[in-house]
């Protein structure tokens, strides 16, 4: 990973994230295909992740307290099941007004502020996940279209 990348995801916003991302794809001529894919899963993902960053309240997908928005953890929710369980611990914690399924502090969890799931929750709907039932499975040929476009994301940090 580039030194730049983690100071990006440390500070930067959403907006400057995706930029980022979506200029390096173009410097790589990327297909237009990646660039379709990138940009809304990036925004989606980010969408959750900095604002819980902002409030000192991120975890991995184990629910294990982090301390920094890192270029690791973002790969580490970019897999298609993380990302389906993070959609739902979001919508779980926004219902309940404080964060669940964390091992962090109840403190912290209390100061919870309801999220915006909406750029996330298009994403996944484009991609055949089931937003009212977090049992049913996804097509395995979604699983594994988008663990192409983590790979992509993984070689431009």
């Amino acid at each position: 990973m580039k030194q730049e990348s983690y100071e990006l995801f440390k500070n930067g916003s959403l907006e400057d994230i995706v930029k980022v991302l979506v200029d390096e794809l173009k410097l790589r001529n990327e297909s237009p295909f990646w660039s379709d894919k990138v940009e809304p899963f990036s925004s989606g993902i980010l969408s959750i992740l900095i604002p819980l960053r902002d409030e000192n309240m991120l975890f991995n997908p184990e629910g294990k307290e982090v301390l920094e928005l890192t270029p690791e953890l973002f790969l580490l929710w970019s897999d298609f099941v993380s990302l389906k369980t993070l959609a739902f611990t979001i919508q779980k914690s926004n219902d309940a007004g404080k964060l669940l399924r964390t091992s962090l502090d109840d403190s912290t969890c209390q100061r919870y502020k309801k999220l915006d799931l909406k750029l996330l929750g298009d994403y996944l709907s484009i991609n055949s996940v089931n937003l009212e039932n977090e049992a049913l499975d996804f097509p395995i040929a979604t699983y594994n279209l988008h663990q192409g476009v983590s790979n992509v994301i993984k070689s431009l940090l």
